[in-house]
């Protein structure tokens, strides 16, 4: 028992640090000099039933010393108030036009929104997202060009938001450092229409993945960063079911597309996790199993505020959260090559 414990402990610390280390090397600490203007930059958000995010988005741009060459909202079939509080807020608003066969509503959205466009720089970024104080400016100033993409910090209201905890964590250990989050992509004109645009990824749920991998076959470089400080969302604050829907199409269409050695990073860390509540409720033995049970605890309070402000009591008692992951990710397995439901349309899980 001794020497199981070892181990489990032993790939605990090993799998944690090396998630924390990839969190942390591409956060904050890298100081920003590549001095972008954002004279020359377009913000596209593409939106569809947005009226309840889409203005913490638009107030945040005015927090920031930079000023955008233009703002562009594309209304993606709204039903609500979306292209209303959109002008409002001074965005130039573009009415999608029918959703063609083969594409998707997002790619479709910034597909026309990049023809719309005339700054010499793109942001992509999605409506349920806003900028910190200074994030904008930041953000330029770590662009360096090719395309670059943030993870967004999870900022946390309600409760059922906690269950996103490894959700979120298994997203950004498979994207950082050098591939593309679907929330947030900054892309000059060239290399965007290099790649081919949103057009060569037209059938994609998950868009971000083919992206990435456009952009190197063509030479591009791939950058991407925590976005503590920068840039935040809130996921899914509809409820649970929205969560669960949300999270099954991300999951039903990305799991193929993480690179292996992330994914087996997270299932590795994941398991040890696991591992010291099962064995002390199994054997009984909390003088041996408690202890490691509060070393895991303390490594996903550690990891778990690198990316959003998760609830202590939840990071703390993070075999709920955890079992919800393997039940809904089990449940996206399922799902994967069918159809899901999602903000109203049926799409095919890539």
């Amino acid at each position: 028992m001794l020497i199981f414990l070892i181990a489990a402990v032993a790939l605990l610390c090993v799998s944690g640090w090396l998630i924390a280390s990839r969190l942390r090397a591409v956060g904050l600490a890298a100081d920003g000099t590549g001095n972008f203007s954002a004279c020359g930059v377009s913000l596209i958000i593409p939106a569809r039933n947005e009226e309840y995010n889409l203005p913490k988005l638009l107030a945040s741009l005015g927090n920031q010393q930079a000023r955008l060459h233009e703002l562009i909202v594309v209304d993606d079939g709204s039903t609500d108030r979306t292209a209303e509080i959109a002008k409002s807020h001074g965005a130039r608003v573009i009415t999608s036009e029918p959703l063609p066969e083969a594409w998707r509503g997002k790619t479709w959205a910034c597909h026309q929104g990049a023809l719309a466009a005339s700054g010499d720089c793109m942001i992509f970024i999605d409506a349920d997202t806003w900028f910190e104080a200074g994030g904008l400016d930041l953000v330029l100033a770590r662009y360096r060009g090719g395309a670059f993409s943030i993870g967004p910090y999870h900022a946390v209201e309600k409760n059922h938001e906690d269950f996103s905890l490894f959700f979120n964590l298994a997203m950004s250990v498979g994207t950082l450092p050098q591939g593309l989050f679907g929330q947030f992509l900054m892309i000059g004109r060239d290399e965007y229409e290099r790649i081919g645009g949103h057009a060569s990824v037209r059938g994609k749920v998950l868009e971000n993945f083919r992206l990435a991998a456009a952009c190197r076959e063509q030479g591009i470089a791939v950058q991407s960063m925590n976005g503590r400080g920068m840039i935040a969302f809130r996921m899914y604050a509809d409820g649970i079911a929205s969560l669960v829907e949300g999270w099954t199409k991300g999951f039903a269409s990305g799991a193929n597309h993480t690179p292996r050695n992330s994914l087996l990073l997270v299932i590795a860390w994941m398991s040890a996790l696991m591992i010291p509540p099962l064995a002390g409720c199994l054997s009984g033995e909390w003088r041996l199993w408690g202890p490691a049970c509060a070393l895991a605890a303390l490594q996903v309070i550690w990891i778990g505020r690198m990316l959003g402000s998760f609830r202590l009591m939840s990071l703390a008692f993070y075999p709920l959260p955890l079992a919800f992951f393997f039940a809904l990710f089990t449940r996206s397995a399922m799902m994967s090559g069918k159809k899901v439901r999602w903000k109203g349309r049926d799409i095919h899980a890539d």
